[in-house]
């Protein structure tokens, strides 16, 4: 599956942004998604994910509360809402795609399948 994540840009301090993350040439519902983030000058962090049947959903301690990720199978589509933007949440976001029906993974290695990654710039 190819992936192609968009929606970034740049929102104000407090402000919001939806990303999506469109699979093509596979069904993205096959898949867990996965959500990650890399600001300049340090490491790739895991942001959140869902699995197949978005029984598990799970978010890292810094965005729980803030961002929502969901599934729109009708469109092969990951979404991943962000409220409340800070700017320590300015970063380059990746979406991602592994196994997961029940479970979905915050390991980088056990996803297969990585978008291009779309930039998020949040203004103080």
């Amino acid at each position: 599956v190819q992936l192609q994540a968009s929606g970034g840009g740049l929102a104000q301090s407090g402000g919001s942004l939806r990303l999506s993350c469109v699979g093509s040439g596979s069904t993205l519902y096959s898949y867990a998604v996965g959500w990650f983030r890399q600001a300049p000058g340090k490491e790739r962090e895991w942001v959140a994910c869902t699995s197949t049947t978005e029984s598990a959903k799970r978010y890292s301690a810094s965005v729980k509360g803030r961002f929502t990720v969901s599934r729109d199978d009708a469109k092969n589509a990951a979404l991943l809402e962000m409220n409340n933007l800070q700017p320590e949440d300015a970063a380059v976001y990746y979406c991602a795609a592994g196994a997961g029906h029940f479970y979905c993974s915050d390991l980088e290695s056990d996803y297969k399948y990585w978008g291009r990654g779309t930039q998020v710039t949040v203004s103080s």
